[in-house]
């Protein structure tokens, strides 16, 4: 049976992706990690209702051999500080990979952000490099890590930044070419169906892919 474990399903990626993954039929149970119920019913969801700050302590029974995707993540403004914000985008993705090891994951999928580097001078890029490192480290059976620039979709919470860097790449869009087209802002549902395109892929090793090569997965599947 080909499992699949999702954390982060009622996310803009992580909803699109749960959405893909319950039309198909190439995964067999789809697991949701989460901390409340998404209120969604199908045959092969089972949703597990978790305290994430005790994901140490998360049996491993029915996760063994999945592939575990990561959809985890907030802004400084959500969670309401540095040290929150680390705890979302760095320490349950971390935890969730260690897990995953534990579980002798397939694959583990994770949506981390362009300009992630730990010696960043920027909080945010610099503890989205940390945790690539970090994962990076735990040498899973394969790692696909996706950078995706400005995320396009409607949220269920208001962004104000997001509302007008979305209107700046609606007029300005088409000056990401070349060099820059890494830069240019990219759909959730298109990073989520690229996730799943490339887990179908069943490939080893370690894998990064910016929105330009995001959407060239998709683009490929298509054409």
């Amino acid at each position: 049976m080909r499992i699949a474990v999702i954390a982060g399903a009622s996310g803009l990626i992580g909803e699109s992706l749960l959405s893909y993954l319950l039309a198909d039929e190439y995964y067999q149970k789809i697991i949701v990690l989460g901390r409340r119920s998404l209120g969604i019913k199908r045959e092969k969801l089972e949703e597990r209702i978790i305290n994430f700050d005790q994901l140490v302590d998360v049996s491993p029974e029915g996760l063994e051999w999945a592939d575990f995707y990561c959809c985890l993540g907030t802004t400084i403004k959500k969670a309401g500080s540095q040290e929150a914000f680390k705890k979302v985008d760095f320490t349950y993705p971390l935890e969730l990979a260690q897990l995953a090891k534990k579980c002798n994951a397939n694959q583990f999928l994770i949506v981390s952000a362009i300009g992630a580097d730990k010696n960043s001078s920027f909080f945010y890029n610099r503890v989205k490099g940390e945790v690539q490192e970090a994962i990076s480290n735990l040498e899973l059976q394969t790692l696909h890590i996706f950078q995706p620039s400005q995320l396009l979709g409607k949220r269920k919470e208001v962004r104000v930044g997001e509302d007008v860097a979305k209107v700046f790449f609606s007029l300005f869009g088409f000056l990401f070419m070349g060099p820059l087209r890494k830069y240019k802002a990219i759909k959730g549902s298109t990073v989520a169906k690229a996730m799943y395109l490339k887990a179908r892929q069943n490939l080893s090793g370690k894998y990064i892919f910016t929105s330009d090569k995001i959407e060239n997965i998709v683009k490929e599947c298509l054409g």
